[in-house]
């Protein structure tokens, strides 16, 4: 049996197992449903499933095209965001400014909306992020699902592309105490321990964004400050070639000290007591996401080869 035969064979079995494990668990949810009287949600639930098992899916038939466009010079970039990143790609021209450098851009929001092209244009599928959390706690979880060489979960989904940046929502920045803070720093040096098994990937990290005066209050935004600085501290990143950090909080947040909105989202970037940033912080920011995207992949790209020609080298 040729390899690419073995390889239909295997995503079959797999589908059919997942396919068997969901109506198992949807009989079991009857069960219950017929036992206690209680509604369970089965049809959100049922909904939510079949989504779920599309997207998979289609994840899985569509892999060997989302590879093509790994060529090895890392090009193949998604940046997994929310709402933030997606307001940030389109009126920030994320896309068009990468795609006139050579690069194709992916992006990922939420599971509903799911991954869009190089053109811009919906797959029809999302990578099933687990629970649709991009938090912290989100994040990690996805970082620690296994790595398979096809899309069976999200991790691996992220892994088809040779750039992988990602960022958290803005209500991360409410941080409440130091004891959330360290926890914050926890999952994201998991995550890095993960970032450093491969280094065939360039991993961007993009700090969460700042919170509206009317959300937080000095305290809080005192410590997303902090969180953001580490994160694009040596702290966090000497020793790490292949993981880099864009400081999208510190391009939002008032930087005088002096002003009672320090630390928070800047007047000029924000409407009202909306959170997301406005028209003017995108298309300000936009460009400088883009160009820092490029010149990621010039500085590893340097390294990366060094460290092949140094392996081959010891063959």
């Amino acid at each position: 049996m040729s390899p690419t035969k073995k390889a239909r064979v295997r995503i079959k079995s797999v589908l059919s197992v997942v396919v068997i494990v969901l109506v198992l668990s949807l009989l079991a949810l009857l069960a219950v449903r017929l036992i206690t009287g209680r509604s369970l949600g089965l049809r959100s639930l049922v909904s939510s499933r079949i989504q779920s098992i599309s997207s998979l899916g289609q994840a899985v038939i569509n892999s060997q095209r989302v590879y093509s466009y790994s060529k090895g010079q890392f090009t193949n970039v998604i940046f997994l965001h929310h709402s933030v990143g997606y307001n940030l790609v389109e009126e920030g021209d994320v896309r068009e400014r990468l795609t006139e450098a050579g690069y194709n851009f992916w992006d990922h929001g939420y599971n509903w909306h799911g991954l869009r092209g190089p053109d811009g244009s919906p797959t029809g599928y999302s990578y099933n992020i687990p629970d649709d959390n991009t938090d912290p706690d989100g994040l990690a979880k996805v970082f620690a699902q296994r790595a398979y060489g096809i899309p069976l979960n999200a991790f691996s989904g992220l892994l088809q592309h040779e750039v992988i940046a990602f960022k958290p929502c803005f209500p991360v920045s409410h941080i409440s105490s130091d004891g959330q803070l360290e926890r914050y720093k926890l999952y994201y040096l998991a995550m890095r321990d993960v970032m450093d098994q491969h280094p065939d990937r360039i991993f961007i990290v993009v700090t969460p964004p700042p919170l509206n005066p009317a959300e937080t209050n000095a305290e809080a935004a005192a410590r997303a400050r902090a969180f953001a600085n580490w994160l694009k501290s040596d702290a966090y990143l000497s020793g790490h070639p292949n993981v880099f950090t864009f400081d999208l909080f510190g391009y939002l947040a008032e930087d005088d000290p002096t002003s009672p909105e320090y630390n928070m989202l800047r007047k000029t970037y924000r409407e009202r007591s909306d959170s997301h940033p406005n028209r003017t912080a995108n298309k300000k920011i936009g460009p400088l996401f883009a160009d820092f995207i490029i010149d990621a992949v010039q500085r590893y790209q340097a390294v990366y080869e060094s460290m092949v020609f140094s392996s081959h080298d010891g063959d």
